[in-house]
């Protein structure tokens, strides 16, 4: 259960922690961020993973209640954001 008074991901004082990495994801990370962007680069990693296990959460709960997501329907909406001509309105209901 989640503590409702403990900040949320991204939020609250930033502090010190010490995480073991392997030399090899260390020297990748120091390349693309430099010595000193590596913290913020994590932390908007961590961040981003977070996310993606709370929507996978959430969907999972909303099939468990619903039943699983119209992969046809879908489509139809994805292809009516993209503007794609051969997505219909119709089949999208």
């Amino acid at each position: 259960m989640a503590d409702d008074s403990a900040p949320a991901p991204g939020e609250g004082p930033v502090r010190p922690m010490s995480v073991s990495l392997h030399e090899g994801t260390i020297a990748a990370l120091k390349q693309r961020t430099g010595r000193r962007g590596m913290s913020a680069y994590v932390e908007g990693l961590i961040q981003r993973e977070l996310e993606r296990e709370r929507l996978r959460e959430l969907i999972a709960a909303a099939e468990a209640e619903h039943g699983p997501v119209d992969q046809r329907a879908v489509d139809a909406k994805r292809a009516l954001l993209r503007g794609d001509a051969t997505g219909s309105a119709d089949t999208a209901a």
